[in-house]
């Protein structure tokens, strides 16, 4: 009660008044002294709300901090909640009595009565929030003479009253002067107060929401009624509103609106309560929404008596809910729920089959719009609306599309206008909006007057359906939304339509269908496309009218007399005959057929100059009847290639699809965009210019120019978009007259003979019938076909891998003609090679085709062979055909003397090792009949076995090892094996005799003992032979030159040699591992001095020349060490029987059966420019010797260069260019070592030490 004093109740008969609206305050009652507590009164309720409290609340919810207010009443017992009642807006939370007795006589004589009393009261209705409030004045004290020395009335009071809750019973000292103790004594009872008022109220609203919560849970009883369930909820959101916490009253009435939502879906369902009848009356009253009140009191009265429809429980509910939703600061969430709940009403209405006149609905729901707007208008800056377009548009819309389906539905859309029905009809629907609202009677522009002034004439109704159409597409735009733009736009094409105003439709209508088209709605495009060929009609746009007819011609959406009625159109305009060329409509063929396939034959679509093309093109016609085509022709763009010389049939034949036919995408259903196009990906590599290592890898889209395209190119087919290529009449055009196509597929066929050398690309159809000119601008993918012309050409291949040399091998010869015609008499000239003969058989035949997969013609073909050349006469073959044929040639064998140890010699030392020693090439000069210069043939033959040769010696005899190797894929059988040679020798042979077979990369060794007379030869000259034939052999071979192998053995005579004693300790019976044992070398001469061993002397000993050698002990299993010396140089008499001996330690280092100690020899060969004779020893002791390669000695290499040691030149240095010795192995066989491969026993020795082993 806003202005009510403190003693006020609201009405004069003492009734409560419930006051709904956030000025609503606790109740709080006072009794006792009536000018204590008007004296108080003032500061009190200034000083109660100052600090806020802290209100925990019961189920987990979070704290707030809120500020207490209170209005405070006079204390009547009317006041007490009754039995039963569940208003907490008139509950009193607490009760307070004031007195300022200080006087003990009257205390007993009156004051304690009154407290007695008041008390009795608050017990009969078990009230038990109470506060006895005693105010104390030093003023009085002093006028009385009889107060208690020791005890005060508050005392006393609280002997009497408050025996368990002294705390209830509180003193003001003075509380209307400013002094530190009456503001102390303030500040204690506002806390004690505030702690009891906020406790009270805690208590008593958790057994409000109890009573509350058992009251919803008995809904599915009968009788229950959501009406009285709405009021006591909502008086709890009145309690939160009057505490300032508008969420939790927001959330009480959004627990409503759910919960009756699902009540009208379950009736929707079939399972309806019976509480729902009363909103299932009749809607008389269509006036919108009210949100001007905090509380529309009369529709809430309609609800409290059970007499509200649907409309008006939802209007009251919104609006509390708006009401909240506007004290949180939070308007656009108004107009999203507006929206929502428009929509939701809409649908309830008909779940639960309520009767509205026509129309009704539509003007609740269009004053609703304007009633949301204007109000969030009233409270939001024009910034903040501009800002926050996206939430008011869809408003806008929808009162735009109401007040569209009221025009239609009071005739003021169409041109005639309204009718006497309509006109009664629009009488009515005004009759129920009412008189208007007073708080909106005042206002210019309310949304009442705005639909009565529209509903009021044509030109009104005009105006603002303009204005909000043209409001509502300048907010889609501004936020993005170009779609619900354009679709509203559709809804004034339509008006301006009715209007007979084509020429202001005609724009918004191409705008939705291009949205269509670019989204594949079909249904929507066909109902558009329909209505722009009505617009196109009426404002006489032929060509554009005869394209969308075309389109819904094909349209598979429309019926079947639909269809032929718009192809008829076409037909009809068709068949003028005007004359002119400017007449000439001009349509895309894409409307009328779609290109589906396209095949050459040849299949390849690569001819020659003068040859025939047919191509065949598949047409499925989507027009409902048969076209009469006057002509059809194919243009294509001819282009010459510079170098089409260079370009063979197979060139271009590598570039064609395999099939020869290719087939086209079509479009999607009238032009509609489908799905999106695929990505077309390839893989990226980078490498390193410098380096040539991978730097990046990645993916590039080929197609991202497709991909990428603006959503307005996209939207737009090819088949609304008009072209402007030009047709070119020419040399390059294939024509089709008089061609009928039917429904479906069509297969149409074009011929054309070849004139000029080039590549010709399909470009455009292009189709007429009558005075309309059909045209396929583009053909994707690229079509074209080549024609060629070509020099003839010889190809000489071998028939398998590789050749191998020795063995007849099949050669093909290949002749393309080319644009020469080969005549009788035509021969090819081939020069003989006595190296590579041509094997002349009888019948040889050649093959004719027409191209590389035709079918092939047998021809004889003659050969004459002469000294100097071979004739092959060719049989006449036409241009542009293969000639092939085969022959057979041997490349022989290279004689002994030209091979060096099985190997062709080296020519250069720029040939590769691998290519000059396996094989060898022979060269052919061929005379063509079409040329003046020869032609170079050169072929390449592999050698098929490869041979290698080993000395082997035992002791003083030799052994001959020869292995041959099949190099090649062949099997090949190997028989009459020999070697010879030039000096008195024999050669015994060890291996198996008879025919062996050889597979491919394998090895086949021959062996021979080699003895000779008693003077020995310098030199050993051999000559290996072997016959060999291929297994299985596919062809004669007859009798094949045998392989030979030429090789010289040098030095191969035994010299020395060397064994090698080990003897355990004396005392010992065996070696033992870390015991010395001793070795015992001795070296032995075999022979006298040799002829090719006479450099190697170096002094007399005794009338016979010596030698030094150099021995060397070594162990490579690091089975011995070697103790002292392990290496040294002897003197060795050049006698037969000479005998050398050296003594040495070893210790073994592992036990069991070891290897002995490995001896080697080598020559040494002191410096012969040094004068003086040096100690041996000395050059051991230098370590700086060279070993050199026997190898390099026996051809004279090693003498013609200095061969110094590495660590020589550090040598020179120190020793100030003294000579350095040089050590030259001995060549494979001079030195004989009967200890190789001789093994000794050695036991472990005796294990002496102490195994320490701790246990814990």
């Amino acid at each position: 009660m806003e202005g009510a004093g403190p003693g006020d109740t609201g009405n004069g008969d003492g009734e409560p008044v419930v006051v709904c609206t956030m000025e609503n305050k606790p109740i709080v009652t006072w009794a006792g002294d009536q000018n204590v507590f008007y004296a108080v009164f003032p500061i009190l309720t200034q000083q109660l709300p100052r600090e806020p409290m802290e209100w925990r609340r019961a189920y987990g919810r979070a704290p707030k901090m809120i500020h207490l207010e209170s209005h405070f009443v006079q204390f009547k017992e009317e006041l007490l909640p009754k039995e039963g009642n569940k208003a907490l807006l008139t509950f009193p939370f607490l009760h307070i009595y004031w007195t300022d007795c200080c006087d003990t006589e009257v205390y007993k004589a009156a004051t304690k009565d009154d407290i007695t009393k008041w008390q009795n009261a608050l017990r009969a209705h078990s009230t038990t929030d109470w506060l006895i409030v005693v105010v104390e004045s030093e003023a009085k004290k002093k006028n009385k003479t009889n107060i208690l020395p020791r005890t005060s009335i508050a005392d006393k009071i609280r002997s009497d009253f408050c025996n368990k809750q002294s705390d209830r019973c509180m003193v003001l000292v003075d509380p209307l002067k400013d002094t530190s103790r009456s503001q102390e004594s303030w500040s204690l009872f506002l806390a004690k107060l505030r702690t009891l008022l906020l406790t009270s109220f805690t208590r008593n609203l958790g057994h409000f929401e109890d009573e509350m919560r058992t009251l919803r849970e008995k809904r599915t009883e009968p009788g229950w009624s959501f009406c009285d369930y709405f009021m006591v909820q909502e008086e709890l959101a009145f309690v939160f509103e009057m505490l300032q916490q508008f969420e939790d009253a927001l959330v009480q009435y959004d627990e409503l609106d759910a919960l009756f939502s699902q009540y009208v879906l379950n009736f929707g369902a079939g399972d309806g309560a019976n509480w729902l009848s009363s909103f299932c009356q009749p809607v008389r009253s269509w006036d919108g929404l009210a949100l001007r009140k905090p509380i529309d009191m009369e529709k809430r009265d309609l609800i409290q008596r059970r007499q509200a429809n649907l409309l008006e429980l939802r209007s009251y509910l919104f609006s509390r809910q708006c009401t909240l939703l506007l004290f949180l600061q939070r308007p656009w969430e108004v107009a999203n729920r507006a929206l929502e709940l428009l929509h939701n009403c809409v649908q309830e209405l008909k779940l639960l089959e309520v009767s509205v006149p026509p129309g009704a609905l539509d003007c609740w729901v269009f004053l609703s719009c304007l009633e949301v707007l204007q109000r969030i208008e009233g409270c939001c800056e024009r910034a903040q609306i501009e800002a926050n377009v996206c939430h008011t548009v869809g408003l806008w819309s929808y009162a735009t599309e109401k007040l569209q389906s009221l025009g239609s539905l009071c005739g003021l859309v169409c041109e005639k206008g309204p009718c006497s029905e309509d006109l009664q009809r629009t009488v009515d629907l005004l009759a129920g909006l009412g008189a208007e609202r007073a708080e909106t009677a005042n206002t210019a522009h309310s949304p009442y007057k705005k639909l009565q002034e529209a509903l009021s004439s044509e030109e009104a109704f005009e105006k603002h359906y303009l204005e909000l159409c043209h409001a509502t597409i300048e907010m889609y735009n501004s936020i993005g939304r170009s779609r619900s733009a354009k679709l509203v736009g559709k809804d004034l094409a339509d008006f301006y339509m009715k209007k007979s105003c084509p020429q202001k439709a005609e724009p918004f209508l191409q705008s939705a269908l291009s949205m269509y088209q670019s989204e594949g709605w079909e249904l929507p495009l066909t109902h558009t496309r329909k209505q722009l060929a009505e617009c196109q009609r009426q404002l006489g746009q032929t060509e554009p009218y005869l394209r969308t007819c075309s389109l819904l011609a094909a349209d598979v959406n429309l019926s079947q007399e639909e269809r032929q009625l718009f192809c008829q159109e076409i037909l009809k305009f068709a068949a003028k005959n005007s004359g002119s060329t400017e007449s000439l409509v001009c349509l895309p063929l894409g409307s009328f057929a779609q290109l589906t396939s396209l095949s050459f034959e040849p299949p390849n679509a690569v001819v020659h100059v003068g040859g025939s093309l047919t191509m065949e093109l598949t047409l499925l016609s989507l027009m409902p009847e048969p076209l009469q085509l006057d002509h059809i022709s194919g243009h294509f763009h001819y282009n010459l290639d510079r170098n089409s010389y260079r370009k063979t049939a197979e060139w271009l034949t590598r570039h064609k699809p395999a099939s020869g036919t290719i087939f086209f995408q079509a479009e999607g259903p009238l032009g509609a965009r489908g799905t999106s196009p695929t990505p077309e990906l390839s893989e990226m590599h980078e490498k390193s210019p410098s380096e040539g290592g991978l730097v990046s890898a990645g993916v590039i889209c080929r197609n991202v120019h497709v991909l990428l395209r603006p959503p307005d190119s996209q939207s737009s087919s090819s088949l609304d978009r008009q072209t402007s290529v030009t047709v070119k009449e020419g040399a390059n055009t294939l024509k089709c007259h008089n061609v009928t196509l039917q429904p479906g597929l069509n297969h149409l066929t074009f011929h054309t003979q070849a004139q000029e050398s080039g590549t010709y690309t399909l470009r455009q159809l292009v189709a007429s019938i009558g005075e309309v000119q059909l045209k396929l601008p583009h053909i994707y993918p690229i079509v074209q076909y080549d024609v060629y012309t070509q020099d003839p050409q010889l190809k000489v291949e071998p028939q398998s891998e590789c050749l191998l040399a020795g063995i007849p091998q099949s050669v093909k010869f290949t002749v393309t003609t080319g644009h020469y015609t080969i005549k009788t008499g035509d021969t090819l000239q081939l020069s003989n090679t006595e190296s590579m003969p041509i094997l002349l058989g009888a019948g040889t035949t050649a093959a004719i085709y027409r191209n590389s997969q035709g079918e092939a013609s047998e021809r004889s073909l003659s050969i004459q062979r002469s000294e100097k050349v071979t004739s092959i006469c060719l049989p006449p073959t036409p241009p542009y055909h293969i000639l092939e044929f085969e022959l057979d040639v041997v490349c022989l064998l290279p004689e002994a003397g030209h091979l060096l140890n099985g190997e062709l010699p080296r020519r250069g030392r720029d040939q590769p090792d691998a290519l000059s020693s396996n094989t060898t090439e022979q060269r052919v000069t061929v005379d063509c009949p079409w040329s003046i210069y020869s032609t170079i043939i050169s072929l390449s033959f592999q050698l098929p076995l490869r041979a290698q040769h080993t000395l082997l010696s035992s002791g003083t005899r030799k052994y001959i090892q020869v292995c041959v190797e099949n190099t090649c894929e062949f099997q090949f059988q190997l028989s009459e094996s020999s070697l010879s040679s030039t000096r008195d020798l024999k050669f015994r042979p060890l291996h198996r005799a008879g025919s062996q077979d050889l597979q491919s990369q394998q090895c086949l060794f021959f062996i021979w003992e080699v003895t000779w007379c008693p003077d020995l030869p310098p030199s050993l000259p051999c000559h290996f032979s072997v016959s060999f034939y291929p297994v299985p052999s596919p062809n004669p071979c007859g009798h094949l030159q045998p392989f030979t192998y030429l090789f010289h053995l040098e030095h191969f005579y035994t010299l020395y040699t060397v064994r090698a004693e080990i003897s355990p300790p004396p005392d010992a019976q065996f070696c033992k591992t870390g015991a010395l044992c001793s070795l015992e070398v001795c070296i032995t001469r075999l022979c006298d001095s040799l002829e090719n061993d006479k450099e190697e002397t170096l002094t007399d000993c005794n009338g016979y020349s010596s030698a030094q050698l150099f021995y060397q002990v070594a162990d490579g299993g690091s089975n011995w060490a070697v103790c002292g010396r392990s290496s040294g140089v002897v003197m060795m008499p050049v006698k037969e029987g000479a005998c050398h001996t050296l003594h040495m330690e070893v210790m073994p280092l592992f036990a069991g059966f070891l290897p002995y100690p490995d001896v080697r020899l080598f020559r040494y060969l002191p410096h012969h420019s040094h004068s003086q004779q040096l100690d041996a020893d000395s050059w051991i002791e230098n370590d700086s010797v060279s070993v050199e390669d026997p190898c390099e000695l026996g051809s004279g290499r090693a003498q013609s260069r200095g061969l110094i040691s590495p660590g020589a030149t550090g040598a020179s240095v120190e020793h100030k260019g003294l000579p350095m010795p040089r050590l030259q192995p001995f060549h494979p066989g001079q030195i004989s070592n009967g200890s190789l491969g001789r093994q000794i026993l050695v036991v472990p020795s005796t294990d002496d030490h102490v195994l320490e082993v701790n246990v814990t």
